[in-house]
């Protein structure tokens, strides 16, 4: 019997319904010809001898393997311990929930997932204070860009007792990159665990975009037995002088282990801020506050400069940029410098700039789920804004590779809500939500593979790597519920198998 961790020599009765589909003279079954971690041969079911290890499909759906192109590996592993607030209506809400969250072996109390947009109150060290005392208190913004803490908490991190206690941008982020230090050995199971859940869902790959030296943490995990998932880790402005003394060079593999699976990725940048928290630059001001229009984080000048210095060094570029002047500058940049690589987000692009993606050849790393998430925000707080709000059909008819994420731990590592989100614009019930942006199942899927949309989207086809996931239903006759739902039977690593159901 087949067992997870087995090598499959041949996947027997399935039907193609990935790229690679469409040169098939027939729906199947088929049965899938593995050799050396690569489609060796596609034959219809019985037509040739099967060889090594077999898997029976008994006529599931089979697709190229999923990739979330945006994760922060260790905050969102350690989500699972946190107290979530999505729910809180406001910030007295907020305040009593984490008032009665559990207490950390480290003594702290941690939430996270709150939207403070919409909320008719203003949060307040007092309001924090009074409901959590003594106990040092942290409450992330669902966008990781601003964390609340109570008096305790700042006291314990070295920060002024202010009137409020919210951390914006780099302040924020410095509390993450504390909160997130936690012991190795414990972490890494957390990591472990996580790639488990994401290889359940056909997940085969991902690109770790963790605020940390990198290489280090994943070489110590491959040596550890981690074995789920392919890895791309990304590397900050902070450390780029040490990947560019040290040789780094996107593409190259972790040093300090023989395991494959982890590679250096691209320079990741944060140029501006975001939309819940009301720092994404944008060229219209916020309601009711003319004054701001945003955050650049990065000036347009020191971004050319860091790109210029990655791409000279052989190192991609990943760009967050959020509101439509970030995006506009993140493009500008490209263009200036040659780069290659992605915008992250890409949340508000201005018509004009739309496409430029495709000329560029830089990628759009979208996250869907943001935009069902954010629509009410979306509406509320740039209603104003006269540039497109979550352009994925306008950016996919330019002719703009789409790579989707999840940015976990913002939205759960889930690529079937990320394809639902994209296809149907919506979740719950609700009326569809700027359907004109709605994708098609073909380019949502390719988007979630480690290609993109683009022409290097992962086919089922052979001589392709074996990155498989086998769907128990068709994800082309799905409905929006059943593709958030949708079960995988298997998933396969270079065909060995890293979850069978």
């Amino acid at each position: 019997m087949t067992a997870r961790g087995d090598v499959v020599g041949t996947i027997l009765n399935a039907r193609i319904a990935g790229a690679g589909q469409e040169l098939l003279p027939t729906d199947g079954p088929f049965d899938v010809h593995l050799d050396g971690g690569r489609i060796a041969d596609i034959a219809p079911a019985g037509a040739m001898r099967a060889r090594g290890d077999t898997l029976d499909a008994e006529g599931s759906w089979l697709i190229p393997g999923l990739w979330d192109h945006h994760v922060h590996v260790v905050q969102w592993s350690l989500a699972s311990q946190r107290q979530p607030l999505g729910q809180a209506q406001s910030a007295a809400h907020a305040a009593r929930i984490m008032g009665g969250a559990t207490v950390l072996a480290d003594g702290r109390r941690v939430g996270t997932g709150f939207r403070d947009a919409l909320w008719l109150d203003i949060p307040s060290l007092e309001l924090l204070d009074a409901a959590t005392g003594d106990i040092p208190t942290y409450l992330i913004n669902a966008d990781v860009h601003s964390v609340w803490l109570n008096s305790a908490a700042l006291r314990r991190e070295g920060h002024a007792i202010d009137g409020i206690g919210m951390l914006r941008e780099a302040q924020a982020f410095e509390i993450s990159r504390r909160l997130n230090a936690v012991d190795p050995i414990a972490g890494d199971r957390l990591v472990s665990a996580m790639a488990a859940d994401a290889a359940s869902r056909g997940v085969v790959g991902i690109v770790d975009l963790d605020m940390a030296w990198n290489e280090d943490a994943w070489a110590r995990r491959l040596a550890g037995g981690f074995d789920a998932l392919r890895v791309e880790f990304g590397i900050y402005p902070e450390f780029l002088d040490r990947a560019i003394a040290e040789g780094l060079r996107t593409g190259d593999l972790a040093r300090g282990t023989t395991s494959e699976l982890a590679a250096v990725g691209p320079l990741k940048v944060i140029t501006d801020g975001s939309l819940g928290t009301r720092t994404a630059a944008c060229s219209h001001p916020y309601p009711g506050d003319p004054r701001n229009h945003g955050l650049l984080n990065v000036p347009p000048e020191a971004l050319v400069e860091l790109m210029t210095r990655a791409t000279g060094a052989g190192l991609g570029c990943a760009i967050h940029a959020i509101g439509d002047v970030a995006n506009s500058h993140a493009l500008d940049a490209f263009a200036l410098t040659g780069a290659t690589g992605t915008i992250e987000h890409a949340q508000l692009v201005a018509h004009a700039d739309i496409p430029r993606f495709a000329r560029l050849g830089v990628g759009a790393s979208v996250q869907p789920e943001h935009a069902i998430d954010d629509r009410d925000l979306t509406d509320a707080i740039w209603a104003g804004q006269t540039a497109l709000p979550y352009p994925l059909r306008a950016l996919a008819d330019s002719g703009a590779a789409l790579l989707f994420g999840s940015d976990a731990p913002v939205s759960p590592l889930d690529p079937w809500a990320a394809v639902a989100a994209a296809v149907f614009r919506t979740r719950d019930g609700r009326e569809p939500w700027r359907p004109d942006q709605r994708l098609d199942l073909v380019t949502a899927l390719a988007a979630s593979t480690h290609g993109g949309s683009g022409e290097r989207a992962a086919r089922i086809e052979p001589g392709r790597v074996a990155d498989l996931a086998l769907c128990e239903s068709d994800p082309a006759r799905a409905t929006e519920p059943e593709l958030r739902a949708m079960r995988v039977a298997a998933t396969m690593l270079g065909g060995r198998l890293t979850h069978l159901a």
